[in-house]
């Protein structure tokens, strides 16, 4: 079996990056929180999601590439998003995001509810064309991640990981946390092959990553 080689996502060149600052410039509203499978909006348009353990910086990334900076509630308290909550990018798009995963604090049966709702979703929307899964460069993929990761590899669910908060560490944890995630994405084939660094605070990848988003078919 060839095993795939994992880069960094390069630099999105001029045009598609034109693309994701159009995207992200115009509209972008919330559409509701969803609860249930039923609940989910009308499947009428490319879908990406927005997965990762609570506090990995999921709602900062979402409102850096928005410029918004209220769009995503970003809670002191993680675990606090229930819902899988829809975004509106214009009319082409919507952009997901998901409830935060591996929050001890969490009652059992509240957990098991986001697992099952996760599970549903993963596997049951057809217009859903990638999964972004964050991954916190202070720690790198730890065993709550690989779990999300197997899901998206039975659920046939193409998912790209993507570093948050790479302003917080210098560049030999940098390069350390890199080849962590490299060695840890060859055992899943639904993986995409290149990882986006992002930084919320400093910019760093968010025009790479609004590329990405305009850009999928």
């Amino acid at each position: 079996m060839t095993s795939l080689t994992f880069t960094l996502a390069p630099e999105a060149e001029e045009e598609p990056r034109e693309a994701g600052r159009l995207l992200f410039a115009g509209p972008v509203t919330f559409v509701k929180g969803v609860v249930a499978m039923a609940g989910l909006p009308p499947a009428d348009r490319v879908e990406v999601c927005f997965a990762g353990r609570s506090n990995v910086g999921k709602s900062s990334l979402i409102n850096a590439l928005t410029g918004r900076k209220t769009l995503a509630r970003a809670s002191n308290t993680p675990g606090r998003t229930q819902e899988i909550n829809y975004f509106a990018l214009g009319e082409s798009r919507y952009l997901v995001d998901l409830p935060g995963y591996g929050y001890a604090e969490a009652p059992v049966a509240v957990v098991a509810k986001w697992q099952a709702l996760l599970k549903q979703y993963l596997a049951g929307r057809q217009t859903l064309r990638r999964a972004f899964v964050l991954i916190d460069s202070r720690h790198g993929i730890k065993a709550v991640d690989a779990e999300i990761l197997k899901l998206l590899d039975r659920s046939a669910v193409t998912f790209q990981v993507v570093l948050t908060k790479v302003d917080k560490i210098n560049r030999a944890e940098r390069e350390a946390v890199i080849e962590q995630v490299k060695g840890a994405l060859a055992k899943h084939p639904a993986a995409y092959p290149e990882i986006v660094v992002t930084s919320s605070e400093k910019g760093e990848g968010i025009e790479t990553l609004r590329a990405i988003i305009a850009t999928l078919e």
